[in-house]
């Protein structure tokens, strides 16, 4: 039997220079923080949205009400626009 067929895992091709986040909803944000103010990379990993040493992407999942400075190492469109709206900014690293 061929070693393709006894090993289908092997199959494909994978992107060695892939880049992986860790998701963040603006939601959690909003929930996480409801005072507002300055929110950085430590401040998240303290909360428990994220795990240390990763890269953290903001995504705009929810609603937020509250007027923030988020500092992360990516943002979709759509939470930059929600943060924008709730009189905050957003900070890439």
């Amino acid at each position: 039997m061929p070693l393709v067929m006894r090993l289908p895992k092997l199959r494909g091709f994978k992107n060695p220079e892939r880049v992986e986040f860790q998701a963040v909803n603006v939601a959690t944000i909003n929930a996480l923080f409801p005072q507002g103010g300055s929110v950085s990379i430590d401040d998240m990993v303290k909360a428990g949205a994220a795990r240390r040493g990763h890269l953290i992407k903001v995504l705009g999942n929810g609603d937020i009400s509250v007027k923030v400075s988020v500092e992360a190492h990516a943002f979709s469109k759509s939470a930059e626009e929600k943060i924008a709206a709730a009189g905050g900014s957003t900070k890439t690293v």
